[in-house]
């Protein structure tokens, strides 16, 4: 007899928060709160650990502190967990996207001219020109990278008129400007 194992979590509705360390807290959140929009909902920390708790728990130096962490709300996307920690096995460069567990955060902009200039204003550390797909399945998207002050990477993107593969596809990406489809 052969048990059939459910596919996905059962209950799973989404995605609840993304975590990311950075070397200074108030840099972040000041960095993410004035220039990107996101707004601080609350902080925590302190938190260290004599034992074992912090490697069995969290997977780091088991003598690792975590100074502070800040919750943030991003429009209608995901919240960040923004962390501070201090290890005495800490890497400080930010992974590369070609790292193993690099990655880059997106923010969804409805007016990509106006959020590129002003990231430029901002003094946003902007990664080479704009890309205008037109042709695929992402054709109708404007992108482009750029930096905070730390170095992760992040992207700006927009879309308004949807993307390509919308036209023909049963199934659609979750969109931060329509949350609900």
């Amino acid at each position: 007899m052969t048990t059939s194992v459910p596919s996905g979590m059962p209950g799973l509705r989404g995605t609840d928060h993304i975590g990311f360390t950075v070397p200074d807290l108030d840099q972040a959140v000041d960095f993410f709160c004035r220039v990107i929009g996101c707004e601080k909902i609350y902080e925590l920390g302190p938190f260290r650990s004599d034992d074992d708790w912090m490697a069995v728990q969290l997977n780091v130096d088991p003598r690792t502190v975590m100074r502070r962490l800040a919750l943030l709300r991003c429009g209608h996307g995901s919240n960040f967990e923004v962390f501070q920690y201090e290890a005495a096995d800490q890497l400080a460069r930010p992974p590369r996207n070609s790292d193993i567990g690099g990655h880059h955060i997106a923010f969804y902009v409805d007016d990509f001219d106006a959020a590129l200039a002003h990231l430029r204003d901002s003094g946003v550390t902007i990664c080479g020109a704009p890309v205008f797909r037109t042709e695929g399945p992402s054709g109708g998207q404007s992108w482009i990278y750029f930096l905070t002050p730390w170095g992760m990477q992040c992207e700006l993107v927009s879309f308004p008129g949807g993307k390509a593969y919308e036209k023909t596809a049963a199934r659609h990406l979750w969109h931060p400007a329509h949350p609900e489809a």
